[in-house]
């Protein structure tokens, strides 16, 4: 539990380091090269490393199935929750949001707690149920990415083969997309980090090791977050987890599962903070549309949720890992679902009632009350 905590800690000051260190970058285009670093060096060298650690056990196949089905019914319900808080269809904060609240990072926010509290047992399952993760954060969310791209930026004219081709093209030059297909082909024919030369891996593993402060850190110097926007995002991330009890809930009634720790990793897991790959996919999108006023998304906007995604969902983990037989009933999960469903809907309910109070004054103008007569 304190190894958990302090890892927890160094997550934290490397933030506010970031937060810190804001006055010693006086441009945008300083934030943005650190970016570049993270995206072409630093996140596909993890990447590859981390497919070309997969070991794929035959009896844990269905724990990657369960956590991309997990990913799933997350996006497919997220066009019914993001209203809630008022975030309108159809805007780059909406499809912001949409990218982002559906991914998981189990690596940086459940894997050190997971291994603290259930053993080496359950971190082997973690991160056999992240594989699933990994397909929809690396793939199918980029898929999606590039759809809503070009979907707002290519013209109508636009025919079919131009597309794909564009599409194609984006594809093989990315850094990452070259490093996922160079070491999904090395996996297949049997290679694995050991396999490869010395200097290879070394330089891999040393660009793998600069990429989570570097992420932290770029989220501290980027992260610009107005009060509005604050309670906007706590809102939308109390619903989410308000969303992850009440899937395990459903799963609990209908699946009995005999072991309690295996409840819990379902609800660690689930309670990840967002992914940071999505962002990069909308970061790709963001450098297509440099001459462009109107944005697919709102790369700040999610930087806010990434910073607090992280903090808020530690704390979840930590709460649930440390309830002992808490969540052995399903009532308590039930429980735990409305009460983080209302949380998230308590901030946007007294914002409508305070608007409407305002536009009943204005139009009574006799409920202003007023100041007694003097005699």
């Amino acid at each position: 539990m304190q190894a958990g905590f302090e890892k927890t800690l160094v997550f934290l000051v490397f933030i506010l380091l970031g937060v810190l260190l804001k006055a010693k970058f006086k441009s945008p285009s300083e934030v943005n090269g650190i970016k570049k670093i993270i995206l072409n060096l630093a996140l596909p060298a993890t990447i590859f490393i981390a497919l070309l650690g997969m070991e794929v056990k035959t009896n844990l196949l269905l724990l990657p199935l369960m956590a991309l089905a997990f990913n799933l019914v997350l996006f497919a319900t997220m066009p019914l929750l993001l209203p809630l808080v008022g975030i309108l269809k159809d805007t780059s904060s909406y499809r912001t949001a949409m990218l982002l609240l559906p991914s998981l990072a189990p690596g940086l926010s459940c894997f050190p707690f997971v291994l603290e509290f259930l053993g080496e047992t359950y971190l082997a399952k973690a991160a056999m149920a992240d594989l699933g993760n990994k397909v929809f954060v690396l793939i199918i969310l980029y898929m999606v990415a590039m759809r809503w791209y070009y979907a707002r930026n290519l013209n109508a004219n636009t025919g079919s083969k131009a597309k794909i081709a564009s599409l194609l093209k984006t594809l093989v030059t990315e850094p990452v997309n070259l490093f996922i297909g160079f070491a999904l082909l090395l996996l297949f024919l049997g290679y694995s980090m050991d396999s490869l030369p010395f200097v290879i891996r070394n330089s891999l593993s040393k660009l793998s090791f600069i990429m989570t402060p570097l992420v932290l850190l770029f989220i501290g110097l980027a992260i610009r977050i107005k009060r509005k926007q604050f309670f906007q995002i706590f809102s939308l991330l109390a619903i989410r987890a308000g969303m992850v009890f009440f899937l395990v809930a459903l799963w609990v009634s209908w699946v009995r599962i005999p072991l309690q720790e295996d409840l819990l990793l379902m609800l660690s897991f689930g309670l990840s903070a967002c992914s940071f790959w999505p962002f990069a996919h909308l970061s790709v999108v963001e450098g297509l549309e440099t001459e462009k006023e109107t944005k697919t998304f709102n790369s700040t906007y999610a930087i806010g949720i990434l910073a607090l995604s992280f903090p808020f969902s530690t704390l979840l983990i930590l709460g649930v890992l440390n309830s002992g037989a808490l969540f052995t009933s399903s009532s308590n999960i039930w429980l735990s679902s409305f009460l983080l469903f209302g949380i998230g809907t308590l901030f946007p309910m007294l914002k409508i009632m305070v608007r409407k109070v305002k536009n009943l004054r204005i139009t009574n103008p006799k409920l202003e009350s007023t100041k007694p007569e003097q005699a």
